[in-house]
């Protein structure tokens, strides 16, 4: 018999399934490592550069980063770290804060036995600092675009830069000379690609005293 609606229980409402983190995979362009695909977990402010602007960055850099030292400082999928390590680089430190990211750039490290490459959990930013001056030829920073560490970043990573280095910079806007030129930093590529502004950075070079 059917009940009276006065006599129907309410039922609790259920409770909402936690929403699966979704990925999909992005690919190693060149060398060693060309191909292999790399996780990208749903997680906010992830963000990989993409395939386009990866490629033109390494035709400026040239295909052969052999020998060179690096560091990823806001590694994330590892894609601009492991690209650097596929094209020889003697050494790629990948510095990532989120504990299931680093696991995962572990698991690639792992796999692929990319020995050049070293994967450490902590703050970009700090690493940064604590990189012996004029240490390194390239050094990548991407930062989650909503983020406020862009001026903190990039002030740090200046004086860790070899003098014949490169600072490769993505961020939401283009930086200004007014911005660079107090840092020691002169532009020497740009490129926007949608919403990414992506700017490759070499120090200024000193003038030298005219001879008399």
């Amino acid at each position: 018999m059917k009940r009276a609606p006065s006599e129907t229980k309410s039922r609790p409402p259920r409770p909402p399934r936690p929403r699966a983190v979704q990925s999909h995979e992005i690919r190693i362009i060149g060398g060693q490592f060309k191909r292999t695909k790399l996780q990208v977990a749903d997680k906010p402010g992830l963000r990989p550069t993409p395939d386009r602007v990866r490629e033109t960055l390494f035709n400026w850099l040239g295909q052969d980063l052999s020998g060179w030292r690096c560091l990823d400082a806001f590694a994330g999928t590892g894609a601009l770290g492991f690209e650097a390590a596929s094209r020889g680089a003697a050494h790629v430190l990948l510095v990532e804060q989120d504990a299931a990211l680093v696991a995962q750039l572990q698991r690639v490290q792992a796999q692929l036995k990319a020995q050049a490459v070293q994967v450490v959990r902590g703050d970009a930013v700090a690493a940064l600092r604590h990189a012996p001056a004029g240490s390194l030829e390239l050094i990548f920073l991407d930062p989650p675009f909503d983020s406020a560490v862009f001026e903190a970043a990039v002030q740090a990573a200046a004086p860790a830069l070899a003098a014949a280095g490169f600072l490769y910079l993505e961020a939401p806007k283009r930086w200004s000379d007014e911005q660079l030129h107090p840092l020691g930093l002169q532009l020497h590529r740009h490129l926007k690609a949608g919403m990414v502004h992506a700017h490759l950075l070499k120090r200024i070079e000193p003038v030298s005293a005219p001879a008399r």
